[in-house]
């Protein structure tokens, strides 16, 4: 599989711009903005069923109802979790990203793997 195909469903622009800073090779990233309705979502699995997709959301209701979204229409997606202390991905701190991302076998910026 070609290394451009990972792609990091996160749900707003700020979890985006987060996720993006800590990144060391090219991901898509696809907003959600919140939890997304059944044809979009069918149009989004339609559109990422050759990709590596991971899914990164908030440890909160919200981002719990949309990964159990996931769950049932994209089995094959894997899933990444923030330690629920930071509540979201866009406050988590950039160190922890790149651990939950490195486990993921993400390539990120060698310096947020530093200050953990």
């Amino acid at each position: 599989m070609d290394e451009n195909h990972k792609v990091i469903i996160v749900e707003g622009s700020s979890d985006k711009k987060k996720v993006q800073a800590v990144l060391n090779e090219p991901v898509e990233i696809i907003c959600t903005n919140g939890t997304i309705g059944v044809s979009k979502l069918d149009e989004l699995i339609d559109s990422l069923f050759d990709k590596d997709v991971y899914i990164l959301v908030d440890a909160d209701a919200s981002g719990e109802k949309l990964r159990k979204q996931f769950k049932r229409e994209f089995p094959e997606a894997n899933h990444l979790y923030i330690d629920r202390m930071y509540r979201e991905v866009a406050t988590a701190p950039e160190n922890h990203l790149a651990t939950v991302l490195i486990g993921a076998n993400i390539d990120v910026h060698a310096e947020y793997l530093e200050k953990g």
